[in-house]
């Protein structure tokens, strides 16, 4: 399967919806996926990164109106053979739990109630994505960033696509308890390649890295976020009590926080923490080393990409050497990820590195042209992906048709 056209296709959800429900939309909103390109596994530490919004979409549509309940039917869930319709409030919708995917729409609706009070008239609503669920390319953000543009433009609220992305990160973080960063949210809003700086207040960077050759190729392997987070962030705060036992400077004393998300990192350096990182247990050692190298690779990265990369080998080497961290320090690849990476570089790509928590999920390629690009797609699918796209940078969330 190949994506090659930007920005989606919204007349292919029209059609659907046409199709399934009989009618067609009368007011769709939409958002991208995303690629975890620089520095993965460090927003929720408060660490720069850089997501590229990529020409993978969720459409959400309007077929008709409701006084006060939203009824929704996911497409793509029902093409999957998955439970794809909910209702609810439009007040004060409750959690489902279980990984119920109204969920993600409740919490939406429950933050924006909280901060604007924008409740109004529910609706029929359709959706359908093109990006692919649990493998690494930020499919909860797009349906969550999707549905919070609709109902900016269907409550008539008037937010701003910062607003959008912290409404939606507060959704997953703290209604739904997923412990992610604002990477994938603030992706989906603004789009197209960014250095975010996460730790609040966020501000964020636009990058103009040109017209490069992007690929992501689908393991087909499953993940959980909240399955990785939680281990890597209490792995990070053992690692974290155990140096605050140390005799260390009062300077390195003083960037040491209580948790992960609270240590000075970007002041600290791997060089002058590796004495005592030695003397540490395995995993938090590791964990800290990642975290350390993998933020200093992104420095040495952005210096490329604020310039333009002329050379993209050298950019291409940084995406290579963060691929090893996570898999060396942070243990997040697989055998079969491996083996898909292994075929893409012998094939064309240039740099191919895991995008989104790891453990299955996506592999993301920087390709010199269109040609390579196609190559490190077919060699990935004889490898053992189960799918690949053939990206480009995209926009973020729009309203893209409005009766």
């Amino acid at each position: 399967m190949e994506n090659n056209g930007v920005g989606g296709d919204i007349s292919i959800f029209i059609s659907l919806t046409e199709r399934h429900v009989g009618r067609p939309p009368y007011l769709v909103a939409s958002a991208p996926g995303r690629m975890d390109f620089l520095n993965t596994h460090q927003d929720y530490k408060g660490l720069p990164v850089v997501p590229i919004a990529v020409n993978l979409r969720t459409y959400i549509g309007v077929v008709g109106e409701s006084p006060d309940t939203f009824r929704v039917r996911s497409l793509t869930l029902q093409e999957r053979g998955e439970e794809s319709v909910d209702e609810f409030s439009v007040k004060d919708p409750p959690l489902v739990g279980g990984g119920w995917f109204g969920d993600y729409l409740r919490a939406v609706v429950k933050v924006i109630n909280e901060r604007v009070g924008g409740a109004s008239i529910g609706g029929d609503i359709v959706i359908h994505s093109d990006v692919p669920i649990g493998s690494g390319l930020a499919s909860s953000a797009a349906l969550e960033v999707a549905f919070a543009e609709f109902l900016n433009n269907y409550w008539a609220l008037n937010l701003e696509k910062v607003e959008l992305a912290e409404i939606c990160f507060k959704a997953e973080n703290e209604v739904m308890g997923i412990p992610c960063g604002r990477l994938d949210q603030y992706s989906a809003a603004l789009g197209g390649a960014i250095l975010l700086y996460p730790r609040p207040p966020v501000r964020y960077e636009t990058l103009q890295i040109g017209d490069v050759s992007l690929v992501a190729v689908d393991s087909g392997i499953r993940h959980s976020v909240s399955s990785i987070h939680p281990v890597r962030q209490r792995e990070l705060n053992d690692g974290l009590k155990a140096l605050r036992r140390m005799d260390l400077s009062q300077r390195l004393r003083g960037f040491l926080g209580e948790s992960f998300d609270s240590t000075r990192w970007e002041e600290m350096t791997y060089d002058e923490l590796a004495p005592y990182l030695s003397r540490l247990s395995d995993k938090p050692a590791r964990r800290i080393a990642y975290t350390l190298l993998a933020n200093e690779s992104t420095r040495r990265a952005l210096e490329l990409m604020r310039y333009g990369p002329k050379d993209l080998s050298k950019l291409a080497h940084i995406i290579n050497e963060q691929h090893e961290l996570l898999r060396d320090l942070y243990d997040v690849s697989l055998p079969e990820l491996e083996s898909i990476r292994d075929a893409m570089l012998e094939n064309g790509a240039l740099g191919v590195k895991i995008s989104g928590a790891g453990l299955g999920g996506c592999l993301i390629a920087l390709c010199k042209d269109a040609e390579s690009s196609r190559s490190a797609l077919e060699a990935a699918l004889a490898a053992g992906a189960v799918r690949g796209w053939r990206l480009r940078i995209d926009r973020g969330s729009t309203l893209d048709y409005s009766e």
